[in-house]
């Protein structure tokens, strides 16, 4: 690994594993950069293109940050019908246009299986940027999307999803976190991470140990889009939801969750998921309002306690 870098103005680097770097340009103004690109999950090129946008995208507002400009990375095979690479390029400009930032070049290379995504440049202002390290005991949980994408679009590689809980997880991943940033800042948080690639319970631990603490999750409590805890239940998981597992098994207690299913779930490597939130309880009456009154719903999940042995505990 790389050691970490030194620098005044580098706010946010390497040192906890947050969403994007933030640098310092002047008291006013910081930079938000961060990259992220993968195969499609989707069969649809324009949904997959929209799907990376909004993935990549997600890394500024779990920042607080605001996109100004993007970059496209693409690997696309030279064989492969380009009116395919068209429609994908297409959902990544409609998705970076929504989120009222615009695509200013990018980057292609030939490749046996197509790539996508972006590299993004935000801006926040230092001191209001939020990090995954500044939970607190005391603090509530709340998460803005469903967890089960990855359940789900493993399962439609094989055609055991059905079309519903196909659309629905698609509908989950293209939506931006833009509207749950704004209620972030309006309403204030201690810390926050989007949850992707290492499930809901491995950011979770990553914030818990940024920032010195333990966390509560009830899973009761955790959205799931319909569909994928009969899917996990009839053994459908992607390799990368079994790795997460593997992983965590160390920091988690799981108490009375001794489900296979519901472990897989709580794992569940997720693209383009939702905000997890780290705040007060006092403000928790004003971040569901607000998150409401834009459209999106705030799941209570849990809770952050004193550090302990094992950064995550999981309560039925």
């Amino acid at each position: 690994m790389l050691p970490p870098v030194e620098d005044p103005d580098l706010l946010v680097g390497t040192g906890t594993g947050d969403d994007a770097a933030v640098y310092r340009l002047g008291e006013d103004v910081a930079l938000v950069q961060t990259l992220d690109f993968f195969p499609p999950i989707v069969d649809d090129p324009y949904e997959f293109g929209a799907i990376a946008a909004a993935n990549a995208l997600s890394d500024v507002y779990a920042m607080g940050g605001r996109p100004l400009l993007a970059l496209n990375i693409v690997g696309f095979p030279v064989a492969m019908d380009r009116t395919i690479l068209g429609r994908i390029l297409q959902g990544g400009h409609d998705k970076v246009h929504e989120a009222g930032a615009i695509i200013a070049g990018g980057h292609t290379i030939d490749d046996a299986e197509p790539k996508y995504g972006l590299s993004v440049t935000g801006v926040v202002k230092p001191g209001a940027h939020v990090t995954n390290a500044g939970s607190r005991p005391g603090d509530a949980l709340v998460l803005t999307k469903p967890i089960g994408v990855g359940i789900i679009t493993t399962a439609a590689k094989n055609d055991a999803a059905t079309p519903d809980t196909l659309a629905a997880a698609v509908r989950s991943m293209a939506a931006l976190n833009r509207a749950a940033c704004e209620a972030m800042l309006e309403t204030g948080v201690n810390a926050c991470t989007d949850v992707t690639g290492f499930g809901l319970l491995g950011h979770l631990r990553g914030m818990a140990q940024g920032s010195g603490v333990s966390a509560v999750v009830s899973l009761a409590a955790v959205p799931v889009i319909p569909g994928a805890w009969d899917l996990v239940e009839a053994g459908v998981a992607p390799g990368g939801t079994h790795r997460n597992l593997a992983s965590l098994e160390p920091s988690v207690d799981w108490g009375p969750v001794s489900s296979p299913a519901a472990r897989l779930l709580l794992c569940d490597a997720q693209t383009s998921g939702g905000l997890l939130l780290s705040l007060p309880q006092a403000r928790l009456p004003a971040l569901l309002a607000a998150l409401a009154a834009r459209g999106v719903t705030g799941a209570v999940v849990g809770r952050v306690a004193e550090a302990s042995e094992r950064p995550i505990r999981v309560e039925a």
